[in-house]
Formats: structure tokens, C-alpha cells, sequence
């Protein structure tokens, strides 16, 4: 039982992470519809942007070991969402938004073929220009641990450094939640995502409305991967190992919908960690894909996504 409890204690922890993750995709998809072939890849740029700013940048200095490495993970993000930004008016939109009308097949090819030479092109570049050293947000916290209990005479102890990067992405997803529903940029993408057209003619610049859905999920992304390198060390290509996780959290939590993007992500974290139990590590994503299709066979329109009644 002690070890079921640290599993599931574990679970929610590094559950809250992906989730997370999953929701800056599921941001762009929502409002965008663009499958994103690079996002693992700008949340690689991320790690490494929260990286250098913590060594290279004087972060360290400041704030020091345990913290210095949380503040250079915020600051990534602001970073990352202004080169999203930057990708989505230079490339991406020429492929994406009112562009599409014109373009054969709404222009999905293209945003694909797009989309995936983004993913080539920051993956090579990235291994140019870091190297393919592992590297890592090492923190006092990583290797440290609260302890809850005894309960019954069972303890869980609950890793500093995973447990911060929770309560980093529950007060993310928070703020986010009233970005959305309660401001008036909020208020544009959600008219953007539900019907573009409409949105035109009721004087919102839809155009403008996805680069900020694409800098805002780029930006929470690189935040998310930054949490995940005080834990896990990064190369350049760690974004191939991230994708397919984050696309399993968005289609289980319904396609469009943030909430459930990041009860996806939970959903993931938490079959990763009790999988543990009963099979090897090196089986832990095929537990993954399994319950993810066992979801998917009975409800096939995710946690809150919307059936859609053919006639």
C-alpha cells in the first residue's frame, strides 16, 4: 500500500507537469486548429532558454541554487512566446488563419509540411548550437523530500522539486483559466476559435487573435519543459520523446478544450507512475497508449470534448 500511495503521490506531481504541456498545444490546436508538428521543439528551446538564463545570465547569482532555477523557468516563457510569436507572423501564417480559405484542403497540408520542417530545423539547429551533451536545471530541491505522515505507519514523501513545479503549473493553468474567460483578449480567441468567420464580421482581427493563441501556448510550453529539466536531464531532440504525450493529452481531454487538455496531461502522469508497479520502466508508454485507447473505445470524444451527432 505504501508503495501504491508514492506512486500515486508521484503521479499527480509529475501529472500536473504534462498536463500543463498538453494545454499550450491544446491552446493552439483549440484556437488555431493547426497540428503543430514543432511543439515539443520550441518546449526544447524553453529547457534550454531556462538553462542558460539560470547559468549564463546571472540568474544563479541572484536568487541562488534553490530558487534561481524557478525564476529563469518563468522568465523562459516570455521569451519563448515572443519568438512564437515571431515564427507564426513570418511562416505560419501564411499557411493558417484567413489565409486558408483560398488554399486547397483548408490548407492543412501545408501547415503540416510547414510544421514538420519547423521540427527538423530547431532540432538540427539546436544540436549545432547546445551540442548533444545532456544537460540539465539542477536544483538543492531535486534531490530532497517532504515527508507526510506516518499515516497507519506509512509515509509519502513528496520530492520538493516536483512537488514546486505542481504548484507552478496549478497557478499557470489558474491564471490562464481567467485569461481566457474573463478578459477580452480572452474573449477574442474564443470567438476566433468558435467561429472565425463571424468573429471577422464582428470587428475581431482573427489573424491577430492565433499569434497570440500560438505565443501564449509556445510561451506555457516552454514553461511546462523547463519544470520538467529539474528533473529530467535534455538534449535537442527530447522533443520527439514529448509530442505524442502531449497529443494523447489533448485528444483524451477533448479536442478544444483546455480544461481537459490538462486533465489529459494528469491522466498520463498518473498511468506513467502506477504503471511502475506492475510492470519495467521501459513499458511505462506502452501502459500509456493502452489506457489512452481503452479511453479513447469508450468515449471517443475525450473527457470534455462534445459528441458530434451525425445525420
Amino acid at each position: 500500500m505504501e508503495g501504491f500511495f508514492q506512486a500515486l503521490a508521484a503521479g499527480l506531481l509529475i501529472g500536473a507537469v504534462y498536463g500543463l504541456m498538453c494545454v499550450g498545444l491544446g491552446l493552439i490546436f483549440g484556437v488555431m486548429r493547426v497540428i503543430n508538428f514543432a511543439h515539443g521543439d520550441f518546449m526544447m528551446l524553453g529547457m534550454y532558454t531556462a538553462f542558460y538564463l539560470f547559468t549564463a545570465a546571472g540568474v544563479q547569482a541572484v536568487f541562488g541554487n534553490a530558487v534561481g532555477p524557478f525564476v529563469a523557468i518563468l522568465l523562459a516563457g516570455p521569451v519563448l512566446a515572443v519568438f512564437g510569436y515571431f515564427v507564426h507572423r513570418t511562416l505560419i501564417s501564411h499557411v493558417s488563419g484567413t489565409r486558408t480559405a483560398s488554399l486547397e484542403g483548408e490548407g492543412h497540408y501545408a501547415q503540416l509540411i510547414l510544421t514538420l520542417g519547423i521540427a527538423l530545423i530547431l532540432q538540427n539547429g539546436g544540436l549545432i548550437v547546445f551540442g548533444s551533451v545532456l544537460a540539465s536545471i539542477r536544483t538543492p530541491l531535486s534531490s530532497s523530500a517532504w515527508e507526510l505522515g506516518p499515516f497507519f505507519d506509512m509515509s509519502i514523501f513528496l520530492n520538493k522539486a516536483r512537488s514546486i513545479d505542481a504548484i507552478v503549473s496549478l497557478a499557470i493553468m489558474i491564471l490562464l483559466s481567467l485569461l481566457i474567460t474573463r478578459t477580452r483578449i480572452g474573449k477574442s480567441l474564443r470567438a476566433a476559435a468558435d467561429n472565425p468567420t463571424a468573429a471577422t464580421y464582428m470587428g475581431i482581427d482573427v489573424d491577430r487573435a492565433h499569434r497570440t493563441a500560438f505565443a501564449l501556448g509556445c510561451g506555457i510550453t516552454a514553461i511546462a519543459g523547463g519544470l520538467l529539466a529539474t528533473n529530467y536531464p535534455f538534449h535537442p531532440f527530447v522533443g520527439l520523446e514529448y509530442v505524442i504525450v502531449m497529443y494523447a493529452g489533448v485528444v483524451l481531454g477533448g479536442m478544444g478544450s483546455i480544461i481537459g487538455a490538462f486533465w489529459g496531461g494528469m491522466t498520463i502522469g498518473l498511468v506513467q507512475q502506477m504503471s511502475t508497479l506492475i510492470l519495467p520502466t521501459q513499458l511505462q508508454n506502452a501502459a500509456i497508449f493502452a489506457v489512452f485507447l481503452l479511453i479513447i473505445f469508450f468515449r471517443p470524444q475525450g473527457f470534455f470534448g462534445r459528441m458530434v451527432e451525425r445525420t
